[in-house]
């Protein structure tokens, strides 16, 4: 009777331990303030592509833009070419999607 319930501790102390030691998979996360270069809005106008020059390492990024209440502030002129932007994104399949866009002056 020992040697089972010994028996099944080792088991699950096993299966605790490669649950616990696998991760996730989850995107890499980039951060930048800068300027933008270039706006493109897509056809459908529910999205847009920015070019964003770093202001800390003059790299330009291109990042896609999805969020309905910034491609809104992009058609009513409110974002545009010149403004400095604080931006999250996300690294997925070769794409930088934003999870955060906003003027670092406010608006």
């Amino acid at each position: 009777m020992k040697k089972m319930v010994s028996g099944i501790v080792v088991a699950l102390f096993i299966c605790f331990t490669l649950i616990a030691s696998s991760q996730p998979a989850h995107a890499e996360e980039g951060k930048l303030v800068g300027t933008i270069s270039k706006i493109e809005m897509a056809a459908d106008s529910k999205s847009a592509t920015v070019v964003l020059k770093d202001i800390k390492t003059e790299e330009e990024v291109v990042v896609v833009v999805t969020d309905e209440l910034t491609i809104d502030k992009m058609k009513d002129k409110r974002i545009v070419e010149g403004d400095e932007i604080r931006c999250k994104y996300e690294k997925e399949d070769g794409k930088n999607t934003s999870k955060l866009f906003k003027k670092t002056a406010g608006c």
